[in-house]
């Protein structure tokens, strides 16, 4: 297992962490490679009866794509970019059909594909400093998984990718995004306490209940709405506009912090050293 990935099995749950706190635990090549891994270790062990993902550190679960990685891709054209995205999404969809139930357990920034990694979970646990969103719109991208508007509904999901803000976890709670919101200090407690509840059924009866819950939602159209998504996000990731180019010029000249300023700054917003 990648250092970047973390693998832990406690009692009848594996925790997987992701493992790069310098970075707000964000998203690359490794990380993805790692998190395949975990999940194909997870589901082969019949011990295991639930997964938790996590992120490493108090100041994120994962703030999203490691954004000076991407600007490396920034001139490429969408029908690369409909290959890099499409390993993004891969990760997070093995996540989403999972054949056992998977807890999110989030502190601090939730952002992005991080935010779409923990919205893949079937229940979602926050600490009070968890802050969810897809502010990806504000240099010029967008979410490459689309899961938000099967979990939040259109009216929500549309304030937020259009504005591209964020909401503290209380709001994702009343908005139906996470299941519940607890102090720093008992989210561990709180999700042991979820293992616990879930565990004492029996492995064949979780994958099969998982398998019917996931194909209810792709019923409903889920995975074709993603793999829909994918080929739009290409073209939005190639479309060369003048701020995606001022983006990632500023990335590559003065440093990611710099040109996140820029970009919130344009927003009449600061959000400090988030990643995505």
């Amino acid at each position: 297992m990648s250092d970047v990935v973390l693998y832990e099995t406690r009692g009848p749950a594996a925790w997987i962490t992701l493992n790069r706190p310098e970075k707000l635990n964000a998203l690359n090549g490794p990380v993805l490679e790692g998190l395949h891994a975990a999940f194909d270790r997870a589901v082969a062990d019949d011990e295991v009866k639930v997964v938790v993902v996590t992120g490493a550190g108090d100041r994120a679960f994962s703030a999203g794509y490691d954004l000076s990685a991407e600007a490396a891709h920034s001139d490429i054209p969408a029908h690369e970019w409909h290959e890099v995205l499409a390993t993004d999404i891969d990760a997070t969809m093995k996540l989403w059909a999972l054949p056992k139930p998977t807890i999110a357990a989030v502190r601090g920034y939730c952002l992005a594909g991080g935010c779409e990694l923990a919205m893949a979970c079937d229940i979602i646990v926050s600490t009070g400093s968890g802050r969810f969103g897809e502010p990806e719109i504000r240099y010029g991208s967008g979410p490459v998984t689309l899961l938000m508007p099967f979990i939040l509904g259109q009216k929500k999901t549309n304030e937020l990718l259009f504005t591209g803000d964020m909401i503290d976890a209380e709001a994702a709670e009343r908005a139906g995004m996470i299941n519940r919101v607890v102090a720093e200090e008992d989210l561990e407690k709180e999700v042991d306490a979820l293992v616990r509840k879930i565990a004492p059924t029996p492995l064949p009866v979780l994958r099969l209940t998982k398998i019917a819950l996931v194909r209810a939602y792709e019923a409903m159209g889920l995975r074709e709405a993603v793999n829909m998504n994918l080929d739009l996000s290409s073209m939005l990731n190639a479309a060369d506009t003048t701020e995606q180019r001022e983006f990632m010029q500023i990335v590559q000249q003065s440093g990611l912090k710099a040109a996140l300023a820029w970009r919130d700054n344009r927003y009449g917003e600061v959000l400090g050293s988030v990643q995505s």
